[in-house]
């Protein structure tokens, strides 16, 4: 099973073994991990999943939508590698992802 690397707001580092097929979201709040809030439970209306996506993985993801672009402009913490974690898909290409949890806004 793919491993995911999940930066929390503190600097700390956690690797967890997540499920292909789920989102990342889902498979960061099945770890236990309370900083993604995702509030609306990854139906991409809020924006409380954001995550910054170590670059070297964006070409591997799916391009981000049009929902997911406006919910992530009302970010102040928004930057150039900023992803709703509820829309990426984890699979098996993605072993290895380092994503860090946003601040909160």
């Amino acid at each position: 099973m793919p491993q995911l690397i999940v930066v929390k707001r503190d600097g700390e580092e956690q690797e967890i073994t997540g499920q292909a097929g789920l989102s990342v979201m889902e498979v960061i709040r099945d770890a236990g991990i309370d900083e993604v809030l995702a509030l609306c439970g990854g139906c991409c209306s809020c924006a409380t999943c954001h995550v910054h996506v170590d670059p070297e993985f964006a070409p591997k993801l799916t391009p981000m939508g049009e929902d997911e672009n406006d919910l992530l402009d009302s970010s102040s913490d928004r930057d150039a590698t900023s992803r709703l974690s509820c829309q990426i898909e984890f699979t098996d290409a993605l072993d290895g992802l380092r994503v860090r949890i946003a601040e909160e806004d």
